[in-house]
């Protein structure tokens, strides 16, 4: 087994310029390897963030970004990235982002840029169960690679078990516990991770290294973001029957993260905030060690639980 790598990342975030065909500019970027029908959504997030940004050259910083998924995308295989320049103003800038895969719309968001200006500051904490007292730090709690060693069951396949341990790009360590093979921990409708990069991200042609670490939070947010609903409804990724995915999301960023920070730890805090109708709802928001907010995610997904009629 190769020694796991952040490199999943950063090739995911490479992107090709291209003749654009629909709008101003375009993008060709290649879904990353995983062991599921479909693509990983936090490719499409990343991507189209990647070419948004791309399309910025004044300064700005992206703050903010709304999508869609309209259709899977294929796995290993290239997604074209058109991006509209709606409005470049003084303060603010606005991009309109589809990516198009065999010759179809499977994704589409528009992401907005601010160019910053002095003002008061407000971080918000960690939630109190998520709070300094009750957290435990990463290094006393299990990788999933550590986790998943001598466990199997449900559709966990040796692919998936791989993809897990170590095939994300990222080291995620949960609290209270996983939700691989069952439901570690309480039924509540919360959960934090620690998340770090297997080793130091590497630069990305076409991207500051601050504008690749907003990229990165963009594309590890979507990975765990519905384990808070299936952890309250008590449905384990390896459950017979469990079918998920994005349907839309949003995200915040608050402020840039400092040189070095997306290398190290961060506190991904994640809540249930609905679940009905095959559909599900939930809010993350990532923090520095020490407490800062850089980002908040907000996203509903569909849960279909085939074997328990939910």
């Amino acid at each position: 087994m190769t020694e796991p790598t952040s490199e999943v990342f950063t090739a995911a975030v490479t992107l090709t310029p291209a003749e654009a065909e629909h709008f101003d500019l375009a993008f060709t970027a290649v879904t990353q390897p995983c062991p599921w029908p479909k693509a990983y959504g936090g490719d499409l997030v990343a991507q189209a963030a990647a070419a948004a940004m791309r399309s910025v050259a004044d300064g700005k910083t992206l703050h903010s970004m709304h999508s869609y998924f309209m259709r899977p995308a294929d796995i290993g295989a290239e997604v074209r990235y058109e991006v509209e320049l709606l409005r470049d103003g003084r303060g603010y800038s606005t991009r309109q982002v589809r990516g198009y895969q065999n010759g179809k719309p499977v994704y589409v968001c528009l992401a907005n840029f601010a160019a910053g200006e002095p003002g008061a500051s407000h971080s918000d904490a960690p939630p109190h169960w998520a709070g300094p007292a009750e957290l435990t730090p990463p290094e006393k709690l299990p990788s999933s690679a550590e986790y998943l060693a001598d466990r199997s069951g449900g559709t966990m396949t040796e692919e998936s078990k791989a993809y897990w341990s170590g095939g994300r790009g990222f080291d995620m360590r949960h609290l209270p516990g996983p939700v691989y093979l069952a439901v570690e921990g309480e039924r509540v409708p919360h959960q934090a991770l620690w998340v770090k990069p297997f080793d130091t991200l590497r630069p990305v042609d076409g991207l500051s290294d601050s504008r690749r670490d907003l990229a990165a939070l963009a594309y590890v947010c979507d990975y765990t973001i519905l384990e808070p609903l299936l952890r309250v409804l008590d449905l384990p990724w390896a459950r017979e029957g469990l079918v998920t995915a994005s349907l839309d999301h949003a995200m915040w960023f608050h402020r840039a993260p400092a040189p070095g920070t997306a290398d190290g730890w961060l506190l991904y805090a994640q809540q249930a905030v609905a679940a009905d109708s095959g559909r599900g709802a939930a809010i993350g928001r990532f923090f520095t060690p020490d407490g800062a907010h850089l980002a908040t995610v907000v996203q509903e997904g569909m849960i279909r639980d085939l074997e328990g009629g939910h």
